[in-house]
């Protein structure tokens, strides 16, 4: 065997090749066997030359000048959102007063029962004034305007990925390349995938599904591929470090996540919008759920479709150009997102402190700062996202939103920001605060309740009276009280059922207006039930949060795959037992605290099997076989879903996600010169520091023989580390098979 040392002062002793640079291989459906052996140098760019923008980092403190006016918001609108919500609060509020004080007065424990009330109602009248003025707008339908003929500017489609399946975001991204080429507008748009990946596997996939793709599209594809070896400030980072990098050649970037999906009308409208609008910051558009199948992302498919777009025009309407940005399916101007969306770390540690985790509120803000306008344009056809298949995916990534949110309070008082913007932050902050603060009001009410059943009243107490005084309620207002919260909850949800069934194609699209109206009824108990588990799993993410714990970022399944029986009882062991505890409690405190509590009592005492019903395909497509929780995207799929779909199964069927890294690179040693090529140009190492996983895994594959000691010997970290190594590549070419 020839000495490894000499293979790795061979490979050390070559020129780097230059940065960002990879081969085009020749054949369409998979790499060629091999690629002439020439400089990598010589080899076509995985990037295109670079053009910096500066990007100065923001300072929350100091209001900067704005140089231009392009916000603002309907006056009249507002008044009606705002003004409406805290006339219906303050009659909702003099209610429970009513309610809490029929002996005259109210103890302090019946106050604080009145502030949480308070509190809980303000949120659900805003959602329900902002409701009815969509509502009113979307009755009035206006018809698209004709599809552009020429852009003037030039658009980057950035697609940021982290640990993502290849064989999905490389079909979603050829079917928008191709829907964009058919509109006869492509050569304004290059696309960009952007990884973050911090698997190795997962990044060699996404090179060789990147190198079959650009060889299939071909040369004028302008199809691009970068890798980060430190996911620094994630997400944002990602973007940041493209715009930085690459951003002066652009006048707009197109946003992306890896599970979006865009017709390419949607994309060509998107530009020309911001085209007409010169003093447009950011244009959202609003995504619509498709291609879910499991019972509860059909639930949140069916809910967005038919409820959705009357809560996103009601905050279109009343937030004018002080819109905000959802990280995704939007377009954003190149010039505003460089010159006012540089995000600053945050003093201290996370949860609280560091980079700024939900960083699409703060970029909205800040570009609205600025002086540029933010905009939605909820009634553009065209986009699409996916959703979490289970309750449980749905609460990990939630957790991750928690955090981001709470994290605002350090940034709604930033100096300069507009009121909208500052609102946006308060209703994130509110939309979590919420769970906790409801959970606080059962407590209470529970507690007083207790009190009224079993403390005795004290007759001699310190001040004269005639009675004692001890918690009663007013039955009769508290019944019409809940009434009138139920129906201001629920309002939002009949006034998109009445919109679908006015519209003719919607409501026999959605199985006509029997079906239509009985999915409504399924969503509404199943939602109900799920709340009380969603408000506990909610609460304990802002305790956990205030509590000092960060939540990291994990990549986000986008299967439908069920999860393991015995992680759902673990994970909702604690609800059931609460739930029955609860139950007991209420049943032995009195037969009308049971009956009023029953809707929580039995979410918990079901959460195990709610959760484990959520993320079941067989209970999903049941439902579609009869027609129910149906879409009008389901009975009528987009042409860019069917092709995305169809990509996709071929795109499995190479097996990129499902090959190994070491493996792949070592049988192919195209593959393994052009994942070199792709490489950045190595920075030298500071005197005096190690890189421990990068020194133990060119000290492992020297070592090794063959390609199996290599994977049995190399950890995750160790072969990422490797992946970035250009002697440790060679000698792992050089290992004798497995």
């Amino acid at each position: 065997m020839p000495d490894p040392a000499d293979s790795v002062s061979t490979v050390m002793d070559r020129p780097a090749p230059a940065g960002d640079r990879t081969e085009a291989p020749s054949g369409a459906a998979a790499l060629p066997a091999s690629l002439p052996a020439s400089s990598p140098t010589s080899l076509p760019a995985s990037m295109p030359p670079r053009a910096p923008l500066a990007m100065p980092v923001q300072d929350l403190r100091d209001r900067p000048a704005a140089r231009r006016d392009g916000g603002g918001g309907p006056f009249l609108a507002r008044l009606f959102v705002f003004g409406g919500a805290a006339a219906l609060t303050a009659y909702g509020a003099w209610q429970m007063y009513e309610v809490i004080s029929v002996s005259g007065g109210a103890t302090w424990l019946q106050w604080v029962l009145l502030v949480l009330f308070v509190l809980n109602f303000s949120w659900i009248a805003l959602a329900f004034t902002a409701a009815l003025l969509g509502f009113a707008a979307l009755l009035r339908r206006d018809r698209p305007a004709p599809l552009p003929a020429h852009l003037a500017t030039r658009t980057a489609i950035v697609m940021p990925v982290y640990n993502e399946g290849s064989a999905r975001v490389f079909a979603g991204l050829q079917a928008m390349h191709e829907a964009v080429d058919a509109t006869g507008l492509g050569r304004y748009f290059d696309w960009f995938v952007l990884s973050d990946s911090t698997q190795a596997d997962a990044w060699v996939a996404e090179e060789r599904a990147f190198l079959a793709l650009r060889a299939e599209l071909g040369p004028e594809a302008r199809l691009y591929y970068r890798h980060r070896e430190k996911n620094h400030h994630r997400k944002a980072g990602n973007i940041a470090d493209f715009v930085t990098g690459w951003g002066g050649s652009y006048d707009h970037m197109l946003v992306l996540d890896a599970d979006s999906l865009l017709t390419g009308d949607c994309i060509v409208r998107l530009a020309a919008a911001m085209e007409a609008d010169p003093q447009a910051g950011i244009i959202q558009s609003l995504p619509l759920i498709i291609n879910r199948n499991t019972l509860f992302a059909r639930l949140q498919q069916f809910a967005a479709r038919i409820y959705g777009p009357v809560i996103a025009t009601g905050l279109s309407v009343w937030s004018g150009r002080d819109g905000n940005y959802w990280g995704h399916n939007a377009i954003i101007r190149m010039e505003a997102f460089a010159e006012a969306a540089g995000l600053p770390d945050l003093k201290g540690r996370p949860p609280f402190g560091g980079h700024i985790l939900s960083h699409d509120f703060v970029e909205a803000a800040l570009i609205r700062r600025a002086g540029w306008g933010v905009t939605m344009l909820p009634r553009l056809e065209g986009s699409y996202e996916e959703s979490p298949p289970s309750l449980i995916d749905l609460a990990v990534r939630d957790r991750r939103w928690a955090q981001g949110n709470l994290q605002h309070a350090r940034v709604i008082g930033a100096a300069g920001l507009a009121p909208a913007s500052r609102q946006h932050f308060a209703t994130g902050i509110a939309g979590y605060v919420a769970s906790p603060l409801w959970l606080a009001q059962l407590v209470i009410g529970i507690v007083i309740v207790l009190q009224t059943a079993w403390v005795r009243p004290e007759y001699f107490s310190a001040e004269f009276g005639l009675y004692p005084v001890w918690p009663r309620f007013d039955p009769v207002r508290a019944l019409q009280l809940f009434a009138l919260t139920m129906g201001i909850l629920l309002a939002p949800k009949f006034l998109g059922l009445i919109l679908a069934l006015l519209d003719g194609g919607t409501r026999r699209a959605s199985g006509g207006a029997g079906r239509l109206t009985l999915s409504f009824l399924i969503e509404i108990l199943l939602s109900a039930l799920i709340a009380p588990i969603a408000m506990l799993i909610q609460s304990g993410s802002v305790f956990q949060i205030l509590a000092g714990r960060d939540t990291g970022w994990n990549p986000q399944r986008r299967d439908d795959g069920s999860i393991p029986f015995a992680d759902i009882v673990r994970r909702h062991r604690w609800h059931t037992g609460l739930g029955v505890v609860t139950g007991v409690a209420a049943f032995a405190i009195a037969t009308s605290l049971f009956l009023w509590m029953s809707p929580t009592i039995l979410g918990l005492v079901l959460a195990i099997p709610l959760s484990w019903a959520s993320g079941q395909l067989a209970l999903g497509l049941a439902l579609k076989a009869r027609g129910l929780l149906v879409t009008p995207e389901e009975q009528a799929p987009p042409a860019i879903a069917l092709r995305a779909g169809e990509l996709a199964r071929r795109n499995a069927a190479r097996g990129f996600d499902d090959a190994d890294a070491l493996a792949a690179l070592h049988a192919d040693a195209s593959l393994a010169r052009a994942h070199a090529a792709m490489l950045p140009e190595s920075r030298p190492r500071p005197r005096g520091t190690i890189d421990a996983d990068h020194t133990l895994a060119r000290a492992k594959i020297v070592e090794a023989e063959t390609v199996a000691e290599a994977q049995a010997w190399l950890t995750p970290k160790e072969r990422f580390a490797l992946l970035h190594d250009r002697a440790g590549l060679d000698q792992l070419t050089r290992l004798a098979p497995a």
